[in-house]
């Protein structure tokens, strides 16, 4: 029996143990301000009309910060006022406080923290119809998901965690195999014959979706977009990840989304009372080159030439050297990239290259700051002081001088690195960066408070976990949570809403959690802040005007005078006059997916012919579309405007839909052919080509075409943003590199790939500048896979969370929101509202009464009193529902059983519960469950029997049946009954199959639906965004597929991934070759049968779990080749942005369905602020 190695694919740690699961790659300042509420103070009031004499110990005129208005309505004691506005400011810029009240500076920080709550406080208060709804959303989600997880992975042996065993299983083994673990019909794990027995009762080893308890940390994990186990799972597993990474994520995520819109509305209320305030916010600085009055040099003298040469750039000559500076800027930067991984003499003639652009770029600094002096403001040396310190001066005093120290101190290439920061020359161009420094002091006062917050909430936590985990007896929390710099570190990393560590101890989950929920929506505020602000700024000062898109009339005149063959194979084949070219097209849309289907599935070893006669008949019939196709083009207005036939054809054939068609075709004519030829040889690979059959798709949701639209809407929006984004990715891939590349403290995995098959550190990751870009990339995109990094590692990364993450992520904004702009443009005029047949319906039934019985009015008294039972009386002047004793009392009990059945499914799933309780015949579990399904049952035909009474079941039993709340009061009884039935009928069940049936009792938390509206409205909520889900979820799909055969067809065999047996040597020789000296995992498998494997992209269906976790944001991997690399940057790029459209748009249409509408709320502040100052 061979030991498996299961090596981490990214969270490692150093010299840790191979083959573990996980190891992996009371006071509260804003109550002053709140007191007790006795007065209904608002500060818009104070701001308003409050009178400086009112407030004792105040003197000269005052004038509260407009950041104040964010605190929002808040009961402020009149004793504990003064304190609130210690915080404001005198316009003349001093105050006089009088012995009674604190100086301002012992309150500056308490000032602040009273601001960043009252915000908070206003955030909760302004969402609170939308919050609740969302929150009962999200748990219900994580519920369900986390019950269906633990079934799916409670004895997968992959899962079964051994790290924090006792020492006596290590010692005659370096770690324990869980293959050999067995998992009991209780789920209690018994790793005796892996050498890892229990004793004294305890469980060493144990499987972390054990319970529901257990898994519901872990599913947690999965909806924040962490997949710490991402190489774990099972296929069941895989499958509900990748339905967690796809939908459930975005619908868990509306409770935080809710907040950080709260936020957002709160800041852009904060700004219009700014902007309202003042004339101008934002400082305009000229660019480099023009002085502010106009001075020009005397021509007369050297000096003066010299500085109307390179300051004033007047000339075609100055303008030319002007460009020059700029290319050689560019030149350098490239020559000092591909210094870091050149050898030889093209290092020495890159090197070479560099001292002479350095050169040149000392001698520019240097006739830059001498003739300068012939402006008068920079004769003196305080005034040249003034000139040398201005921005672009000191970045190229910082980008010479330390390559001039390394040459003299024979430094290796770092200084040389310094240089990329005259890329930031470019900033004359583009006003980026210049416009984040609007940004900055626009927003100084806003990110003061929430900053704060942040840096409060970051030491909290930390501290926090350094105490509960510092002593952890895993290895990897261990070591970093030793300390609490290093807690820090990951505590810094959780809160910018990343999870790299997973087993932590129980009340370390906890607070994991707490952070997650909570603690992200405050931290990132400040960040969210400077990206939103930046956004907003460069769409203001760069907004772009649409072109004109002229959308093609395929019922103009054009085709009015087309004849015979040609226009009737053209509207066939798009479906146009008559039913059966409708139900051809239809029949094109269901062989696309199915193919798609098969292409995907016959990845799958073992399903290499799976439906493989469909994919015949697919061919054949595609065959035929496409001559269709080619025949009616002379008719097709796209081809043929002003044209001839045989024009119009040949336009059609180099088209991209033709390209498409033929790509998807014709290598399985050239394969059934030439049988052994190179193309039969790779078909593999050319079955790929079949996916390209989703791009067809186009033809009639139109999604990838709309591309162009997009760029061309936002160009000069885009042409700003990507510039800031590059330039920072540049930057800090630099940085990265420099800090990184001698790091070996800690060690990874094996990089065979990249040149290390033992003892591989981060450096062997960061071998040159072009390795650090995708890495660097995969971090701006908010996500920390690595996190093994030294310290001045940490640091740099440090800037990425704080402050490059929200800049880097515009593009993808930008182009997500154009997408938005272009479908919605395309689709005005249509009803969002997402009303359907029944909501119709229902309004149609307004003051209509229900209709009698048709079986006498004694029924229908019945029919009644069981409908004022189940849902109350209803006073049809106020809408109040009103309850009888029995009525409340039935309706308390009945949410307290759902409670109890919800608690009953948890406490089963536990092993000691379940095993304490028995599988015995009338068990406490089996009798409570007959019980509650008695109930429910009850319930069910009550509803039915009284729906001829509810107008919500349009007075019929069968809507009701079929609606959201009948569906879900019949699936939580049907499947007890089910069971009963087959034990009834002979069948039996087994444990595991009887938990599945029990799990289903899950479902039963949705007849909260009655307490809380939400589930019900989701179909509205796709049907209001249909039109953008159409189009851009098309798009979604065709990227998430799509990059995942590229991953397949990249990835299948990268050494990286490849797992062998103990006994096969990493490295061998000639004759006996290692694991990592194979072309791919095949062939190792042909020399040591089956013992080699490859842990990720083994197949298409495996590639698109992994695929759908990177477009969540989560690299659960990052070790590609440099195909995969520069898929990664496109998902990093753009890719990531797409894909999240759909949720976005599900997530406004959900606040629109669901949420209180703008205007109900402008109502309430308009209220609010018409109040009195009472007692004032």
């Amino acid at each position: 029996m061979w030991q498996v190695v299961r090596r981490p694919l990214v969270r490692e740690l150093p010299r840790q143990r191979p083959g573990r699961v996980g190891d992996r790659g009371h006071f509260s300042s804003g109550n002053l301000c709140r007191g007790s509420v006795q007065r209904g103070l608002h500060f818009e009031d104070i701001h308003r009309g409050l009178d400086r004499s009112q407030i004792p110990g105040l003197r000269g005129e005052i004038a509260v910060r407009p950041h104040l208005l964010l605190v929002g309505r808040l009961g402020v004691h009149r004793a504990l006022l003064r304190r609130c506005l210690l915080v404001a400011e005198y316009r003349s810029g001093r105050f006089d406080v009088s012995e009674n009240v604190p100086p301002p500076a012992n309150v500056k920080v308490e000032g602040r923290f009273d601001l960043a709550l009252g915000m908070i406080d206003d955030v909760f208060v302004a969402q609170r119809g939308v919050l609740g709804t969302a929150l009962f959303v999200g748990v219900t989600v994580w519920g369900v998901m986390s019950s269906f997880f633990y079934i799916a992975e409670r004895k997968n042996p992959d899962m079964i965690y051994c790290g924090a065993a006792p020492e006596y299983c290590f010692e005659d083994q370096d770690d324990v195999d869980t293959s050999l673990c067995m998992t009991d019909e209780w789920g209690i794990v018994d790793c005796s014959a892996a050498g890892c027995p229990s004793r004294d009762g305890e469980e060493p080893c144990y499987n972390v979706y054990r319970s529901i308890v257990n898994a519901s940390f872990w599913t947690l994990m999965n909806l924040f977009g962490e997949f710490a186990l991402v190489d774990q799972h099972n296929v069941w597993g895989k499958v509900l990840g990748t339905f967690t990474a796809v939908f459930a994520v975005g619908v868990f995520a509306l409770p935080v989304g809710v907040l950080a819109s709260g936020f957002e509305d709160q800041i852009a209320r904060r700004r219009e009372e700014k902007r309202s305030q003042s004339e101008s916010l934002i400082a305009t600085d000229k660019p480099e080159g023009e002085e502010d009055d106009g001075v020009v040099g005397d021509e007369s003298t050297l000096r003066g030439r010299v500085y109307n040469f390179i300051h004033r750039e007047r000339t075609p000559a100055a303008k030319a050297v002007k460009l020059y500076s700029h290319v050689l800027i560019v030149a350098a930067s490239m020559a000092f990239m591909f210094e870091t991984m050149a050898d030889g003499a093209w290092r020495t003639l890159l090197r070479a290259f560099q001292f002479l652009s350095f050169s040149i770029f000392t001698v520019e600094i240097v006739l830059l700051l001498w003739s300068a002096r012939e402006d008068p403001k920079y004769q003196s040396p305080k005034g040249l002081f003034g000139y040398a310190k201005r921005f672009i001066r000191i970045v190229d005093f910082i980008s010479i001088f330390p390559y001039w120290v390394g040459i003299v101190t024979v430094s290796e290439t770092g200084p040389g690195v310094f240089l990329l920061l005259k890329i930031l020359h470019f900033e004359k161009h583009s006003k980026a960066f210049t416009t984040f420094d609007d940004v900055l002091r626009e927003n100084m006062d806003v990110l003061a408070v929430t900053g704060f917050s942040a840096v409060l909430l970051w030491i909290f936590f930390a501290s926090i976990l350094y105490y509960t985990e510092r002593g952890s007896l895993d290895d990897e929390i261990h070591l970093y949570y030793n300390t609490i710099p290093n807690a820090m570190w990951i505590t810094l990393l959780n809160l910018s809403g990343e999870c790299p560590l997973a087993h932590y101890s129980n009340v370390g989950k906890v607070i994991v959690g707490i952070i997650g929920l909570f603690a992200t929506a405050v931290f990132g505020v400040p960040i969210g802040i400077l990206g939103a602000g930046f956004e907003e700024l460069v769409t203001s000062k760069f907004e772009d005007t649409p072109d004109e898109v002229t959308d093609t009339d395929l019922s103009s005149s054009r085709r009015t005078g087309l004849r015979g063959i040609e226009s009737a194979c053209y509207k066939f084949v798009n479906g146009i006059g008559s039913k059966a070219a409708t139900y051809f097209e239809l029949s094109i849309y269901f062989l696309i997916g199915a193919t798609v289907t098969i292409g995907v599935v016959q990845t799958v070893p073992g399903y290499e012919d799976w439906l493989s006669g469909v994919e015949t008949l697919a061919v054949i019939i595609f065959t035929v579309e496409y001559a269709i196709r080619f025949i009616g083009a002379g008719a097709d207005p796209e081809f043929a405007n002003g044209c001839s036939g045989c024009v119009a054809r040949v336009k059609y054939v180099v088209s991209f839909y033709s390209i498409i068609d033929l790509l998807a075709i014709v290598p399985f004519y050239i394969a059934w052919m030439m049988p052994g030829s190179w193309v039969d040889a790779h078909d593999e690979y050319f079955r790929m080509m079949r996916l390209m059959r989703l791009l067809k798709l186009d033809k009639y949701v139109p999604s990838i075409s709309l591309v162009d639209d997009v760029f061309r809407l936002k160009r000069r929006v885009l042409v700003v943003a990507c510039y800031a984004a590059v330039t920072l990715w540049v930057l800090f891939a630099g940085a990265m590199y420099i800090v990184e590349r001698n790091d070996d403290a800690m060690e990874v995995d094996p990089l065979p790939l990249y040149g290390c098959a033992e003892d591989c550190s981060m450096s062997d990751r960061f071998r040159n500048y072009f390795d650090s870009i995708p890495l660097t990339g995969i971090h701006l995109t908010g996500d920390f896979p690595l996190v093994q990094y030294c310290g001045l590692g940490r640091v740099v990364l440090f800037f990425v969370v704080i402050a490059a993450v929200g800049v880097v992520s515009i593009p993808s904004g930008v182009i997500a929101s154009g997408f938005a702009e272009i479908v919605q443009s395309k689709t005005k005029g249509t009803d969002h509202s997402g009303d359907d047949w029944y909501d119709i319906k229902y309004k149609e039934l307004e003051g209509q009464p229900p209709p009698p019985s048709r079986l006498g009015p004694r029924i229908d008294a019945l029919q009644v009193k069981a409908k004022e039972y189940l849902d109350g009386s209803e006073d049809p002047s106020t809408g109040e529902v009103s309850r009888t004793k029995v009525s409340a009392a039935g309706r308390f009990l009945f949410f307290a059983l759902i409670i109890a059945n919800v608690a009953a499914v948890i406490l089963e799933s536990i092993p000691e519960v379940d095993k304490a309780v028995g599988n015995a015949a009338g068990n406490f579990f089996d009798v409570f469950e007959a019980w509650s399904v008695f109930f429910f049952t009850i319930d069910y035909i009550l509803r039915l029997f009284s729906a001829r009474k509810s107008r919500e079941a349009l007075y019929s039993p069968w809507v009701y049946a079929i609606t959201f709340f009948g569906i879900v009061d019949l699936v939580s009884v049907l499947p007890w009954y089910i069971q009963v039935v087959l034990a009834k009928t002979g069948h039996a069940i087994s444990g595991d199959e009887a938990k599945v049936f029990r799990i289903f009792r899950i479902f039963r938390v949705l007849q909260l639906e009655d307490f809380v509206i939400a589930f019900s409205k989701l179909d509205n909520v796709f049907r209001a965004s249909k039109d953008v889900l159409k189009a851009t979820g098309l798009m979604a799909i065709i990227i998430w597929v799509g990059s995942s055969a590229l991953f397949f067809i990249f990835e299948e065999n990268n050494p990286n991934f490849r797992q062998c047996d103990a006994s096969v040597p990493p490295v061998g020789t000639e004759k006996a070759p290692g694991c990592y000296d194979f072309e791919s995992t095949a062939a190792c498998n042909e020399f040591y049968p089956g013992m080699c494997s490859q842990a990720v992209f083994t197949s298409m269906p495996n590639a698109l779990f992994f695929v759908a976790v990177f477009l969540g944001g989560e690299w659960g991997v990052v070790d590609f080749t440099w195909p995969g690399k520069l898929v990664c940057m496109f998902l990093c790029v753009a890719g990531i942005a797409i894909y999240s459209i759909p949720v976005g748009t599900l997530f406004d249409s959900f606040g629109a369905v669901v949420g209180l509408s703008e205007e109900e709320e402008e109502e309430e502040e308009k209220e609010g602020e018409e109040s009195p100052l009472l007692g004032l």
